[in-house]
């Protein structure tokens, strides 16, 4: 098995890629609570009013993104020895919070404009929802990317909630047009879009939410990590076997716990060189893991 030795960025060149990236979103965001919010109350839109009180969630999510990835980034400390990585996952956490806060108030003022009377919604609104859409879904393919080459779900959360503006702005899209061609009696259509894109956005919420919180809970990562950990231990010189192993994800980070058996007649010097050459192997070829915990057992 051949594993790459690229140089990998390190957690803090991670953690500013992803705070880039991050505020790239909030400034796009700002932008965007403006247009939809002032196109939504003159074209008499609740779908873009709703759109607009998303994309004002965004903003407030990708700052708690920004501060997360910026404490995850911090070094151990006394008072934090393995290091400030659980804040990444628990900022994704309080993206996916967001979102179900926004669905919620969202789906309520909904329900409400469908059963109270009001105007067609304005035609110009599906020209505002056509640039929403590419503006978002640029923002989403450029954010995810960069989530997936950091490896963090806090910025792959801010990403979703991109899509997430993207899903809501089609679902608009479609009820908007759908009042505008039924005419009189239709008016509630674009209301309708609004709840339809609740939907989503809960379904969004969960897709956060879960490999985030397996994260807190120290769930084993996605992958091959563990196979790939074993058979670089059991390359190096004097490990017979492995036996035991397991690995979490800590923000940026990798941390794995290995028990490896030697031959049980060497000294315990020889044994800890063994484990010590077990570690740095590891670092080495998986630069992403921030310490191993080698545990030497012997043959019988």
């Amino acid at each position: 098995m051949s594993f790459s030795s690229e140089a990998a960025p390190t957690n803090r060149e991670r953690a500013e890629r992803g705070q880039s990236s991050t505020l790239l979103g909030i400034g796009a965001n700002i932008a965007l609570v403006l247009g939809k919010g002032t196109a939504g109350v003159v074209g008499h839109s609740y779908a873009l009013i709703a759109e607009a009180i998303e994309s004002g969630t965004d903003i407030f999510s990708s700052l708690i993104v920004w501060l997360g990835l910026r404490t995850a980034a911090r070094e151990p400390d006394e008072n934090h020895p393995y290091g400030h990585g659980k804040a990444e996952p628990l900022a994704a956490i309080m993206v996916a919070v967001a979102l179900l806060g926004a669905a919620a108030y969202i789906a309520t003022e909904g329900i409400i404009h469908i059963i109270t009377p009001h105007q067609l919604p304005a035609p110009f609104t599906l020209a505002v929802l056509a640039v929403v859409i590419i503006i978002k879904e640029t923002l989403y393919r450029r954010v995810n990317k960069v989530g997936e080459e950091v490896d963090s779900n806090a910025v792959k959360a801010d990403a979703w909630h991109h899509r997430a503006d993207v899903i809501t702005s089609c679902t608009a899209f479609v009820g908007i047009s759908i009042a505008l061609i039924g005419g009189k009696g239709w008016e509630a259509a674009d209301d309708w879009a609004a709840l339809v894109a609740c939907c989503f956005i809960v379904y969004n919420a969960y897709h956060i939410f879960r490999p985030a919180f397996g994260e807190i809970m120290d769930e084993a990562p996605e992958g091959t990590w563990t196979e790939d950990i074993r058979a670089l231990a059991e390359a190096v010189p004097g490990v017979v076997a492995t036996e035991k192993c397991f690995v979490r994800k800590m923000g940026f980070e990798y941390f794995a716990d290995l028990h490896v058996i030697v031959d049980g007649a060497i000294s315990v010097r020889e044994g800890h060189y063994i484990s010590g050459a077990v570690k740095a192997a590891i670092i080495r070829a998986k630069p992403a893991v921030y310490n191993v915990l080698v545990h030497i057992e012997p043959t019988e």
